[in-house]
């Protein structure tokens, strides 16, 4: 029996009877349903589309400078090319539920990746930074829609609450951010910046093909379009775009002392509280709100925005410590967020084993405290610090991120209702990326602040007054006025040197700083855990519609 077969005429899934399931869907030892062999090949198609979309969102962070040169951009307008792709991800993301409702899982996902795929290749060859940048948001808006609908298709081919699932997908949403500088760098040093893009091309065609030809795990349910909520739409395009960019630009300009920030603030509110009042009063929204009735779903939610906050945040802040405090290149860079991702991999069995053996709320709780211990133990770091001493916290926090998602992704996505679930998946990603937004903007106006906090401290210590400080700069201003025969002006060179040992030493107090802040966010969640019920006993699962 198909899964196509236990939908009715119009999408709506039409389960069994408890009593009759046995019959009519065959279960495994753990009572999840048996894929047939083409879904369960098919799904495993969809997840390398999966991966390739969401390791699109970090590829180009280490090639930006290179894509500038390329595009002869301007530096405050190169960002966008990682920007623009956040922001059409974030907006697609939660109206992929809707959209799979209505064309079918199967044409949304082979729409999406083939959509992708041609907006790569225009990307491979853009002419300027502002056909990059639309091509980028092409390649996102189409990108994001493939995210959660495989969150979504993993519960109907693999079943609820299977930890294999949720291993699958906590395992690919963890290292496409994590791999992503690193792959960037490696592609772009041996090739150039065009192949992070090229690179998708073969493997796109080759998924979107074989999703079309073996998933028809549901129909279409086109009586959805009746009572279109257009409005809805807009609403939730203004509400999340305008925030994804006020939470990306909100540091660079100094946030509410820019008009710009002011203007698309307001948009945001604006947006949002449309988008609320529209997705509790319409009769068919396009985002459903009320899921988040589901107390399991919510506190899920919660904590995976918190994992998005840290998992985002700690690849930007360990690029930028790595960089300006210790001087690595991107290849050396790579290497050190190659250990997280290597530990994430190693950390995948021993994550699956934890979930089906011991209650999911332990393993989540117990991931969250290695993660907060991981960020905790980079708090140690100075700038002698060598690679030796990178390797514990990095190790320590990618065994943690396996931890957190796997079975967040059991206790919230396995609580909700089977027609619930493309809904929720939605929802569920989008609070993760956003936490991933949040956090980025959190930081940066933290580093900013606190380096000039440190700086100013710093400063004070170093002046006539304290002749420590005195004896250091006629030390230094001699040593350097001999250095090259006398012809260096020694007391300007000894100043500069000593600025940049201030900068320096400011910069490890404020990372500190901030990844001791990161830390205690991570320990605080630990409180929501026990608010938290056991998932539902696992049971078949058709088909959305």
């Amino acid at each position: 029996m198909s899964v196509a077969e236990t939908l009715d005429p119009g999408g709506e899934p039409v389960l069994p009877p408890r009593r009759q399931q046995a019959s009519t869907v065959p279960l495994d030892a753990d009572g999840n349903p048996i894929p047939e062999r083409r879904h369960l090949i098919g799904f495993f198609i969809m997840v390398v589309g999966m991966f390739m979309a969401i390791l699109d969102i970090q590829i180009v962070a280490s090639s930006l400078s290179e894509i500038q040169a390329g595009l002869g951009a301007a530096p405050d307008e190169i960002g966008w090319v990682q920007s623009s792709y956040l922001i059409a991800e974030v907006i697609i993301i939660p109206l992929s539920g809707w959209l799979s409702q209505v064309i079918s899982t199967r044409w949304l996902f082979v729409i999406s990746c083939a959509g992708f795929t041609l907006a790569s290749f225009a990307c491979a060859f853009a002419w300027s930074i502002e056909s990059m940048i639309a091509f980028r948001v092409a390649q996102g808006f189409l990108g994001g829609a493939m995210i959660p609908t495989v969150f979504a298709t993993s519960y109907f081919v693999l079943g609820r609450n299977n930890p294999r699932a949720s291993i699958l997908m906590g395992l690919i949403a963890t290292m496409g951010p994590t791999l992503g500088p690193t792959l960037g760098g490696w592609i772009t040093s041996a090739l150039s910046w065009h192949w992070l893009f090229l690179l998708n091309i073969g493997p796109g065609i080759l998924v979107a093909t074989s999703v079309a030809l073996l998933m028809d795990i549901d129909k279409p349910n086109l009586k959805l379009l009746k009572g279109f909520d257009l409005a809805g739409i807009i609403a939730v395009a203004v509400f999340l775009g305008s925030m994804q960019f006020v939470l990306e630009e909100g540091a660079k300009n100094d946030w509410f002392e820019s008009d710009e920030i002011v203007l698309f603030t307001s948009l945001a509110v604006g947006g949002g509280l449309w988008f609320f009042w529209r997705s509790f009063t319409y009769a068919s929204p396009v985002i459903d709100l009320r899921v988040f009735a589901n107390k399991n779903f919510a506190i899920g939610c919660a904590v995976t925005f918190a994992v998005g906050f840290g998992m985002y945040g700690s690849v930007y802040i360990l690029p930028l410590f790595l960089g300006r405090v210790s001087g690595y290149n991107s290849y050396d860079i790579g290497t050190v967020l190659a250990i997280t991702g290597l530990c994430q991999f190693l950390a995948t069995p021993v994550a699956g084993i934890f979930a089906r053996k011991f209650d999911t709320r332990l393993v989540l709780g117990f991931g969250l405290f290695l993660f907060a211990v991981g960020v905790y133990l980079n708090t140690f770091l100075t700038s002698e610090s060598g690679f030796a001493d990178m390797v514990l916290p990095q190790a320590v926090r990618g065994f943690g991120i396996m931890l957190c998602m796997i079975p967040t992704n059991m206790l919230a996505l396995g609580a909700v209702g089977v027609h619930e679930v493309k809904n929720a998946s939605g929802l569920f990603n989008l609070m993760r990326n956003t936490g991933g937004a949040f956090g980025l903007a959190a930081i940066n106006t933290m580093l900013t602040d606190r380096l000039a906090h440190h700086v100013a401290r710093l400063s004070e210590a170093v002046n006539p007054a304290r002749w420590i400080a005195t004896e250091r700069l006629d030390m230094l201003s001699s040593y350097m006025g001999t250095l090259y025969g006398g012809t260096m002006d020694g007391d300007k060179a000894a100043l500069l040197m000593v600025q940049r040992q201030v900068l320096r030493e400011a910069y490890v107090l404020a990372f500190t700083d901030v990844l001791l802040i990161m830390a205690v966010i991570f320990f605080a969640i630990l409180l929501l855990i026990p608010l938290m019920r056991r998932p539902l006993t696992a049971a078949p699962v058709a088909a959305d519609h």
